[in-house]
Parts: structure tokens; sequence; C-alpha cells
């Protein structure tokens, strides 16, 4: 199922306040747009993405704020680091409910797809998962369209 069909959580500011508050980050208000534009959108950026997206309402940002707050949000695990792409790190917001990623190899973008199910008859007794990732690569269906 493609993310037009899951809904997104949308995270409002006080909620947000409220988890780096939890996570002990200093709440400032460049900390805020990076978790915002990552948060309440489907895009699943990169660093890079994030950095020139937020410049334009805060250009004294640098990219070194940018970085550094993803990487805290990601330690805290507000936010999840997905390696999509290889060599490419992309974030996404942890606190959703479990779901996979699938990027369209002509247009590139990253779709949100639930888990199929008898995921958890794949492991083993004794074990106890922390994080999945699926993750699928093939055309989104405006890209197999065109084709």
């Amino acid at each position: 199922m493609l993310n037009s069909e899951m809904r997104k959580i949308m995270v409002s500011e006080s909620q947000m306040l409220e988890m780096l508050r939890q996570s002990e980050i200093r709440p400032s208000i460049h900390r805020l747009a990076v978790l915002d534009y990552v948060a309440n959108r489907q895009t699943h950026p990169t660093a890079e993405e994030v950095y020139k997206a937020i410049l334009a309402d805060f250009p004294n940002v640098s990219k070194t704020t940018v970085y550094n707050s993803l990487h805290a949000m990601a330690e805290a695990h507000i936010l999840r680091e997905l390696e999509i792409e290889s060599g490419s790190t992309r974030y996404d917001l942890a606190l959703q409910a479990p779901h996979s990623h699938f990027r369209c190899t002509s247009c590139g973008r990253i779709f949100d797809m639930n888990l199929p199910s008898g995921l958890d008859n794949m492991v083993s007794p004794g074990f106890k998962v922390e994080a999945t990732d699926l993750f699928f690569a093939g055309l989104c269906p405006r890209c197999a369209k065109n084709n």
C-alpha cells in the first residue's frame, strides 16, 4: 500500500517541543525547523535536502547545525536513519507505526508502505526484534503508467 493510502501522523509544534525536552535535547528554532521538515513531510529527506529546504526561512543556519540536529534526534530515537540507497542516509519520523519503504527507480521518490503480514513468523524464537527495515524498488504507479 503506497503512502497515499497510509496516513502519516502530523506533529504539532507543542508535540515537537515535548519530544525534544523528553530526549533532553535543548529546543531551538533551528532544531524545530529540522524536526518539522522531516516529521511533517513524506519525502524522507537527506541532511542536504533538509538544509536546503530550511535555508530560505533561516538564512543563518549552518550545515553543521542541521547535521548535528539530525544526528542528535536519531540518537534520541525521535528520527530514524534510513539507508534506502547505498551511501545516502535519509530521515523519517521514528514515532510512527512500523512500515516499509518503496523507492521508484525512475523518479527517485520514496513512498511509505504497509509492512507485509507474517513478518513476525520470520524471526526465530528467542530473538527480540528492535527494528525492521524493508525496502522495495521498482516503478511507482505514475512512472509505470508513463513507461
